[in-house]
């Protein structure tokens, strides 16, 4: 079962940045959500600090951004981004003295990711400071979600969750978690578009 639900993560994945790199800035805020804890899981085993993490993730976040359009589908969505991650962390560690007698970054988990996932870092800090506030109008959009709302979004974006399981989990009908995630995603966008034409 759960090889099913893998396999539809990663062709919902799929289909998502399909919407990015055909001109969709905002779906690509979908993955943000969807992906922002376990970028920090993978983040946090190198660094302590919750602001460096922090800083590592939107960095790690706006890289993959650019590359999207070099992202052709020939591994999942996330093992792609995972590659951006760790290096992300890794030039973080190099350009950091105080991290560096912290954390190996010749170990096997930072040698083993494909250079490729190198990308050179073009943010200035007005976009950096653009990206923080586009999370906190997401951030903010799902608090102010009805409860319903927020949870049948935070179970299929963030856990990842089918409509079915999730229908389970609410104890709901399918149709209902679909039109639940829908009226959440529009909300969600509404907030990013007022966002994006400030």
């Amino acid at each position: 079962m759960s090889s099913v639900n893998e396999n539809l993560q990663a062709s919902n994945d799929e289909a998502i940045v399909k919407r990015v790199q055909e001109g969709d800035v905002n779906a690509y805020n979908i993955l943000v959500i969807k992906y922002q804890h376990r970028v920090a899981q993978i983040i946090s085993k190198f660094l302590n600090s919750s602001d460096d993490v922090s800083d590592v993730a939107q960095e790690a976040f706006i890289k993959a951004y650019k590359a999207i359009n070099s992202f052709r589908g020939e591994s999942s969505f996330y093992t792609w981004l995972y590659r951006i991650v760790v290096n992300a962390a890794k030039s973080y560690i190099e350009s950091n003295s105080k991290h560096k007698h912290n954390v190996d970054v010749d170990s096997e988990e930072f040698q083993a990711i494909d250079e490729q996932g190198v990308l050179a870092s073009k943010d200035t800090p007005d976009r950096i400071i653009e990206s923080q506030e586009l999370q906190q109008v997401i951030v903010n959009a799902m608090n102010a979600l009805p409860e319903e709302l927020r949870r049948a979004i935070t179970l299929r974006e963030v856990e990842g969750m089918s409509y079915e399981d999730i229908s389970l989990v609410e104890k709901v009908p399918v149709g209902t978690v679909r039109s639940r995630i829908f009226r959440a995603r529009q909300f969600i966008e509404e907030k990013m578009n007022k966002f994006a034409v400030k």
